[in-house]
């Protein structure tokens, strides 16, 4: 594609070249398994049981919501794997050629918060393993600093090295997590005695109205977890060799390992409540609850591995992508990740995990509001408008099919601002507080639905 306007490519941003495409249905199990193995993951599990759900509930809670995004992960990914475009390439179909800054630039600062999340708990267990070996730093908060910034630092070494030492990372990281994950279980249920003490606090709620109350908005948190990657999925889907490799790989993939991590963090939260008289949702405050330096210390390092994979998959490929397609000629992959590192910093990501409510209620349904009008303008246009028909050449050009008004959809604008609107209104009027608890769901279908009436009503050649 040697005629490529400048202004909308570099490297980053074109087409995958088919030798390029290797990632097999195993990369796609494998990203999976490694991305869901990890202390968010833990922490959104073993939330809902510090939130009084038993075992039962807090295990088909997350379960139900992966079954509800795995569907638009599975769309949006379609595009990726048919025409090896990363997500801000192909956003610009529904919303402009610039237009489409719009909400890759929603979608990046999304996971900056993310990745600097994951950056303060990386941190955070490279404090704990020093504590082990000097316990005098437990308390100092000089090192702790020290520590987080050492994580943040690696993060950008993996960075500079290119998306093919995510794909390594990741196939390490999958099996040595499943086996880590398989032993905390097994040494915790020997803490509490049997698995049936692990799992026997039961649902603190006496009502079904009291246990809804708390369900449907955990289930918009559920859905909102990965919202992210329902978004940017084709920053990993153009590098599959098959149609077939992505979706098989990501319909096991997703639901089976977050299944099975929730599980474990279920139990072994169940099983601190057994112990100690409390919850603990935290799990290197657990970890460090035995007072066993060995045992924490392999734990930690299990813990910093999960960490470094999913931050890098999840939190830095999309986001490097969205500001290296603000400024092409001069924001490359490696650069937009250290954008992101920075901004990731800037986030104070220490509030975010101050309580399950902050997590929860806060982070995760506040920021599905805003994915899920993307979200839904972006399959409504790829499925419904353009019938999985995209015009490559004028993704990367300024005066082609995508360029609407001045590179501007305002179509799609409007449908994602009142998609925004009225998913998170009840914010701010209590009456329709019940709009937030569904914020996702209400923003992915009102945008969808006005975006696909506009077109419609658009002139035939600007809608197609």
């Amino acid at each position: 594609m040697s005629s490529i306007d400048p202004t909308l490519s570099n490297p980053d941003l074109r087409p995958t070249e088919p030798e390029a495409r290797t990632w097999s249905t195993y990369n796609y199990i494998a990203l999976w398994f490694s991305m869901s193995m990890e202390i968010t993951t833990y922490q959104l599990a073993s939330s809902l049981i510090a939130k009084g759900m038993d075992w039962k509930q807090a295990v088909g809670t997350v379960l139900l919501g992966n079954l509800i995004v795995l569907v638009p992960m599975l769309l949006n990914a379609h595009a990726g794997a048919k025409y090896g475009i990363p997500f801000p390439v192909f956003i610009r179909a529904p919303f402009g050629v610039r237009g489409a800054n719009i909400p890759a630039i929603l979608r990046a600062l999304v996971a900056c918060g993310w990745f600097g999340i994951q950056s303060w708990i990386g941190g955070t267990a490279i404090h704990s393993m020093i504590a082990v070996i000097w316990p005098a730093a437990a308390t100092n908060d000089g090192i702790r600093w020290a520590c987080f910034i050492s994580f943040w630092l690696l993060n950008m070494v993996i960075v500079w090295r290119g998306v093919e030492s995510i794909r390594h990372l990741q196939a390490f990281g999958a099996p040595f997590m499943f086996v880590m994950a398989a032993a905390l279980l097994i040494w915790v249920r020997i803490k509490a005695g049997s698995f049936g003490s692990m799992l026997s606090t039961p649902s603190q709620f006496h009502s079904t109205h009291a246990f809804l109350a708390v369900f449907f908005p955990s289930l918009t948190a559920m859905v909102g977890y990965w919202a992210t990657l329902a978004l940017n999925i084709p920053d990993f889907t153009r590098y599959s060799n098959s149609q077939n490799a992505q979706a098989w790989g990501q319909a096991f993939g997703l639901p089976v390992a977050m299944a099975l991590y929730t599980f474990v963090s279920i139990a072994v939260t169940s099983a601190s409540t057994v112990l100690f008289g409390h919850p603990i949702w935290n799990p290197i405050e657990l970890i460090g609850a035995f007072h066993q330096p060995v045992v924490a210390f392999i734990a930690l390092i299990a813990i910093l591995v999960a960490t470094l994979n999913v931050n890098i998959g999840a939190n830095v490929v999309s986001p490097s992508n969205d500001f290296s397609n603000l400024y092409p000629r001069l924001i490359s992959f490696r650069t937009g990740g250290l954008i992101t590192g920075v901004l990731g910093l800037a986030m104070c990501p220490w509030k975010l995990l101050a309580s399950p409510d902050a997590y929860i209620f806060g982070w995760l349904i506040g920021y599905s509001g805003l994915l899920g009008p993307v979200a839904g303008i972006m399959i409504a246009d790829y499925f419904f408008i353009r019938r999985t028909q995209l015009d490559i050449h004028s993704l990367y050009h300024r005066e082609g099919a995508y360029h609407y008004t001045k590179g501007f959809n305002p179509r799609a604008i409007i449908a994602l601002v009142l998609g925004v609107l009225v998913a998170l209104i009840g914010l701010l009027v209590p009456s329709l507080h019940p709009l937030y608890d569904y914020a996702w769901f209400v923003g992915f279908f009102l945008a969808g639905s006005i975006y696909i009436l506009l077109m419609k009503l658009a002139a035939p050649a600007e809608a197609i």
